[in-house]
């Protein structure tokens, strides 16, 4: 029997989500949501121009697909934060459908919504559902990777976790969330209202340190833009000299006031030596290195596809990427 399989949310991650899905033998789309009007109604092969999928709809909301095809999985490409997502996920869990999401505070919601966290496990309980949030970052490279390292340790003392990205290979909606080509200061105004910089660090950080039991105080979270030292063009705009052109994330948490846990994110156009590098100070000590990093957008695509059968066979309830099996391609 095929898996079912619906997309919520059709954006550029959504699109490509449904492009690698429809590669998959043990998948069957069914369906698409999406509040655009201009996306409902049409068929999911106008939107990807895949043949196959033409008589795969675009609906409203979740309810009305519900009332032409059940998925046994939705796909959820939508928002980041926790509050936002709670209402979406809702219907989908209590119709007893799984979820594999991108939001990014999903990956560990105990740390900044507990409640909403305590009522979405409770909700999947009840209907046999599973919402996971997954990802390459967060969901892989600065947190269950890190973890996952850890397996052949007689014991960790510390563990720093660095990434560089290039974002001048990335979609233009990242681009624009790092803050491409504003004024410094008013990049740093609008991350302390949420509405710029990158969204997960802290809930990275709150994973591994869940996984390893360390009882973390504060997290202690820093982000200033990083200014571009020339004009940069890329696919998609130009930032001139001394405007921001990407982000310096960082996230550091204590263990009865020693430092054991730091989180280090560089996004920036043009950035040199991309890379995801995971140190593990312990016994045997590791020091890990992917040259090039990895590439975000793909990434993220195949975590959420490569989730699908393995979260099927996890017990109902709100997952935790450390919940289920070693994540592997499928």
């Amino acid at each position: 029997m095929k898996i079912k399989i619906a997309q919520f949310g059709l954006g550029p991650i959504g699109i490509e989500t449904l492009k690698l899905i429809a590669t998959k033998p043990w998948a069957e789309i069914v369906g698409g949501v999406d509040i655009d009007p201009k996306k409902v109604g049409l068929s999911l092969a106008e939107l990807t121009g895949i043949a196959a999928l033409e008589s795969s709809r675009v609906y409203s909301s979740f309810e009305e697909l519900l009332q032409k095809n059940r998925p046994d999985v939705v796909l959820h490409t939508s928002v980041s934060r926790m509050n936002q997502v709670f209402p979406q996920l809702e219907p989908i869990v209590r119709a007893g459908v799984s979820v594999v999401s991108s939001c990014e505070e999903l990956l560990f919601p105990q740390l900044k919504e507990p409640a909403l966290a305590k009522q979405l496990d409770e909700l999947c309980r009840k209907h046999g559902a599973r919402v996971l949030g997954t990802g390459v970052n967060p969901g892989y490279v600065m947190d269950t990777l890190a973890v996952c390292l850890t397996g052949v340790c007689r014991n960790v003392e510390k563990i720093e976790i660095e990434r560089v990205v290039n974002a001048s290979l990335r979609r233009l909606p990242l681009q624009k969330k790092i803050g491409s080509g504003l004024d410094p200061d008013e990049f740093r105004k609008l991350f302390r209202e949420n509405k710029m910089g990158h969204v997960g660090l802290v809930e990275s950080l709150a994973l591994v340190a869940h996984c390893l039991n360390w009882k973390i105080g504060d997290i202690k979270e820093t982000c200033e833009p990083i200014i571009a030292p020339n004009d940069i063009q890329t696919e998609f705009l130009e930032v001139k000299k001394g405007l921001t052109c990407g982000i310096h994330h960082r996230a550091e948490a204590a263990v009865n006031g020693e430092t054991k846990l730091t989180l280090d994110l560089k996004m920036y156009l043009d950035a040199k030596d991309p890379r995801d590098a995971v140190k593990v100070y312990g016994d045997p000590p590791i020091n890990a290195v992917l040259h090039g990093g990895v590439h975000g957008d793909r990434a993220t695509v195949a975590a959420l596809v490569n989730a699908v059968p393995t979260v099927l066979k996890a017990n109902p309830g709100l997952l935790l990427m450390t919940d289920i099996a070693v994540p592997r391609v499928s």
